[in-house]
């Protein structure tokens, strides 16, 4: 009789253990970190990020629901096409869960739009156009780190504050560019400036210097950057060889963090004022979490690689609370689930996927004010979520009643 129990209770244990499991796709949980690894925004997150990633799985556990979860990555050079056909390739035969960060918005935009038709999550920290939680929102599309809107409050707000009233965009010429400079000149004419023109360079370009010229001729108080990554960088070296800001006009960096600022250095860096979602030194929970970072990378992270963070462990967090890795099921939960971690804290998901919370207005330290390294900002205002982003019902989101 005992034997007999033992093994009716072992073959009950035995049909159960998978069952609890049973719910995840091919017995794991694939995410795939896709972004630029050796261009101009290979610094901006690129390995970097997949290290965050691979990071947040760890703290997780390594597991969920049972499932082994693992993270895979690619380059996608900054080019949609290349960007779409990965993105295909781990949908259709690399059973990939969920694509992440997704640098450079007519990156994010593309595969927004194939994971939308595959229904499939992704979750974009690396990109910025507003569009991705308007027109080209998707139930199953997420905003994480930041957005265009959340850098024109922020920084375009402060500078026409400080009496920045006229303006001048050297833009990208791509949909991050022309997205970044409309919400800033929005901001700016909102707030009693004006603009007085702009100019459009070619992503990665090396010669900034008719462009430069261009916007020195103008007059204009302020130079918006509305540029990321190296192009920021070299933007603000070859300003300095015509002296721009020696002439009395300011450079604004609209879409500048702190892998950018140590790539360039204090000296040339100095008197900046950008805005991020994230700063290492910003509390004790953030330095703990950042020194880990370093400790793995040999650096400290911008919003970008820890919004990838933030966005992995949150994604891994909606698929235990729902039982789950079924994309409907998932989305709800993320939708649903409040934001607390590294990166924010009390952050909530709206129903066109953006995910508002606080952002800071920084400006970058004169090199005797650096008391150790990556010690680079200093945080002028914080800036309440419900003040950095467009509300959902205003953002053009035809999911959004």
């Amino acid at each position: 009789m005992k034997l007999t129990y033992l093994m009716s209770a072992a073959l009950l244990a035995a049909a159960a253990a998978p069952a609890f499991a049973a719910e995840i796709s091919d017995g794991k949980v694939k995410i795939g970190i896709l972004n630029d690894q050796s261009g101009v925004y290979a610094d901006f997150g690129g390995k970097w990020s997949v290290e965050a990633a691979k990071m947040a799985v760890e703290d997780f556990g390594g597991k969920v629901q049972g499932a082994t979860i693992e993270v895979i990555s690619a380059d996608h050079q900054n080019k949609p096409d290349i960007a779409a056909n990965i993105a295909r390739q781990w949908y259709d035969t690399e059973q990939v869960d969920a694509i992440m960060e997704l640098t450079t918005s007519s990156v994010a935009l593309a595969v927004q739009g194939i994971s939308a038709e595959k229904k499939k999550i992704d979750i974009v920290t690396g990109a910025a156009t507003t569009d991705l939680t308007g027109k080209a929102c998707s139930p199953y599309g997420f905003h994480w780190a930041y957005d265009t809107h959340s850098l024109a409050v922020g920084t375009g707000g402060a500078l026409v504050k400080q009496g920045g009233d006229t303006w001048y965009f050297l833009t990208a010429d791509y949909a991050f560019g022309y997205s970044l400079e409309e919400q800033t000149s929005n901001f700016v004419k909102a707030q009693g400036g004006k603009v007085l023109g702009s100019v459009r360079h070619p992503l990665a370009t090396t010669d900034y210097s008719s462009f430069l010229l261009q916007a020195q001729a103008s007059g204009a108080k302020v130079i918006g950057l509305a540029n990321a990554g190296l192009d920021t960088a070299n933007s603000i070296k070859q300003a300095a060889e015509f002296g721009i800001v020696a002439g009395g006009q300011r450079l604004a960096a609209l879409l500048f963090t702190l892998a950018e600022v140590h790539g360039l250095g204090l000296e040339a860096a100095q008197g900046l004022t950008l805005t991020e979602g994230f700063y290492w030194d910003r509390n004790d929970e953030s330095r703990e979490w950042s020194k880990r970072y370093m400790e793995r990378t040999g650096r400290m992270p911008n919003m970008v690689q820890a919004g990838t963070y933030s966005a992995v462990t949150q994604y891994l967090k909606a698929i235990d609370k729902s039982g789950t890795d079924e994309t409907e099921a998932v989305s709800e939960e993320l939708h649903a689930m409040p934001v607390d971690d590294i990166f924010a804290h009390g952050g909530k998901v709206g129903p066109n996927g953006r995910m508002i919370h606080d952002m800071y207005l920084m400006e970058v330290k004169k090199p005797s004010e650096s008391k150790q390294p990556w010690d680079y900002y200093k945080v002028l205002a914080t800036i309440p979520g419900d003040e950095a982003y467009i509300k959902p019902e205003e953002s053009g989101c035809p999911l959004v009643d």
